[in-house]
């Protein structure tokens, strides 16, 4: 566990770009039980984490038409529990962080993770977001 004090810039990154901090098992799954489709960051200290994931996912959220209806984020490393709750929720997939997931009301549907982070810039991050988003997070128009 790191102090607090040196994590605050990593959370705040995430909370200006609007999405929501959950340190709690429970504020996850009361984010999660909502309806629609959210986005779930696994934030973490590491360089890929700073230099890429954080960046790139800024950027998408930035320049993407078609965004989740809610945004939350954990802190693996520490904010322990609530980040082991997300990732029960990233079925049949090893813990990994950072990571960026996608799920449509509660249920994964994509899955972005460490090993593709840590092999792409931040402008390659967000393209491929931007994708996933218009992909799981476009409204169905009104039939």
């Amino acid at each position: 566990m790191y102090p607090e004090l040196m994590l605050i810039p990593m959370r705040e990154e995430l909370t200006r770009a609007g999405i929501e901090e959950t340190r709690t098992a429970e504020a996850v799954d009361e984010a999660l039980a909502r309806p629609g489709t959210a986005l779930v960051a696994v934030n973490s200290v590491c360089g890929c984490a700073a230099g890429k994931m954080r960046p790139g996912l800024r950027l998408a959220l930035a320049h993407s038409t078609n965004l989740p209806d809610h945004k939350i984020t954990v802190f693996a490393g520490q904010d322990s529990e609530a980040t082991a709750r997300a990732r029960s929720y990233f079925e049949g997939n090893p813990p990994t962080s950072p990571a960026v997931a996608i799920l449509r009301d509660g249920k994964l549907v994509y899955l972005m993770q460490r090993f593709i982070i840590e092999q792409a810039t931040p402008q390659q991050i967000a393209g491929e977001l931007v994708r996933a988003f218009d992909e799981f997070c476009a409204k169905q128009p009104a039939a």
